[in-house]
């Protein structure tokens, strides 16, 4: 296996996890693999690929992620391809002849493919060996990102009998975790968790009385610091890019509403560290792996712990010092609850409401960030404080809300 791991990834070791998760997959067993954020995942279905006879198929939310995961890995000479909309008809036609010749290894797909005209039947023609399902919390109506087309999932593994599926998030509460084995109907499977906690992320929330001109002060003291301001809105993304260039600090936009090529330009020059800040919605992110991110900021209040979490993972890949400031106010939290009324789903809105109350409990109590934190995601954090976020840092004595217990 490290002979792989060393030939193909130019690692000497694994991280924390990856080989039994790789050893559970292996062995033929389902497998549910919860890393954080930085926690190398994709490796965990990657490196299989490449000990397997067939292909790997991968089932991928983002057509912007799956061309950053095949990109990787044709830089390290590994077949990968994807299908989606994005192709033209002879892109397409040539990928899907190099599947049937076995010149692709990994084959990445969005849900919706599955379930194309004709799509199943090609896919049962070719020698699939492992099925990995990425941000699996996906599958969940508990999930952050629920996507009703996840769903089609367990329709795909009961046409691959025998074909072991792993399911891969950084995020995932025990709910979560407990809906994506009965969704995957999974039974003697290996389950790996790693720990939550990023120690290097300093945390904290601040009152959004004048966040654009705290987030200015900010941003200038660390002058070259990389780093992301997330805001709610495609119009505030646009704003606050340009408020922030206006005075002196490079900054670009991202969201969904930009076409393509610009979204790719202006991804390219933040990675490549030519542009200081992003401003994004939460289309930035997923597959990001720049390591030298030393802020994360939220401009607007997001509208769950698990995407607060994912997004504040951006933050301090290469270990060093990293923080994470959030800008609370309950005008934001009125916003959120203008869109939930505007839901016709009773289910939705019932797990919307949930999450939009468990996030303003996370700004709004007096304790440990990071504890709160890693409780929700079900882990417990053994220290009192971690002395690394704000609440440890001012230890107030006045406790805002006495009935929260975490």
């Amino acid at each position: 296996m490290k002979p792989t791991l060393k030939k193909h990834f130019g690692f000497d070791e694994f991280r924390p996890l990856q080989q039994k998760i790789i050893e559970s997959i292996l062995s033929g067993k389902d497998t549910l693999a919860l890393l954080p954020t930085g926690g190398g995942k994709s490796l965990c279905y990657q490196l299989p690929a490449m000990m397997l006879p067939g292909l790997t198929l991968v089932v991928s939310p983002l057509i912007s992620l799956m061309k950053d995961q095949v990109a990787g890995l044709e830089e390290t000479n590994i077949p990968a391809a994807y299908l989606n909309s994005s192709l033209g008809v002879r892109e397409e036609r040539r990928i899907k002849q190099e599947l049937q010749d076995g010149k692709i290894k990994i084959l990445y797909v969005a849900p919706e493919r599955l379930m194309k005209e004709g799509f199943m039947e090609f896919l049962k023609a070719l020698t699939v060996s492992l099925i990995a399902v990425d941000e699996a919390h996906c599958i969940s109506e508990w999930g952050h990102d629920f996507r009703p087309e996840y769903r089609n999932i367990s329709q795909v593994r009961g046409q691959f009998p025998g074909v072991p599926v792993i399911a891969l998030t950084a995020t995932a509460t025990t709910k979560v975790k407990s809906d994506i084995v009965r969704q995957l109907a999974f039974k003697d499977y290996g389950s790996f968790c790693g720990s939550f906690d990023r120690p290097n992320i300093h945390y904290s929330i601040r009152p959004k009385s004048d966040a654009y001109s705290e987030i200015v002060s900010y941003i200038e003291d660390r002058p070259g610091a990389s780093g992301i301001v997330y805001c709610h809105s495609r119009a505030s993304v646009e704003r606050v890019a340009e408020d922030l260039t206006a005075d002196g600090i490079q900054a670009l936009p991202y969201h969904a509403g930009l076409s393509p090529k610009e979204r790719a330009k202006n991804q390219e020059l933040f990675m490549k560290g030519e542009v200081q800040v992003i401003t994004a919605t939460i289309a930035f992110g997923m597959g990001i792996d720049k390591p030298d991110i030393r802020f994360v900021i939220h401009h607007d209040l997001p509208k769950n712990l698990e995407g607060y979490y994912q997004e504040t993972g951006r933050a301090g890949r290469d270990g060093k010092p990293a923080e994470c400031v959030l800008f609370f106010s309950y005008h934001d939290k009125e916003k959120h609850e203008y869109f939930i009324g505007k839901m016709t789903d009773s289910a939705r809105i019932r797990v919307a409401e949930e999450q939009l109350a468990t996030m303003v409990t996370y700004c709004t109590a007096r304790f440990c960030r990071r504890k709160m934190l890693l409780k929700y995601f079900g882990e417990n954090y053994a220290n009192a404080k971690c002395n690394n976020c704000d609440m440890c840092d001012y230890q107030p004595s006045k406790v805002v809300r006495k009935d929260i217990v975490w």
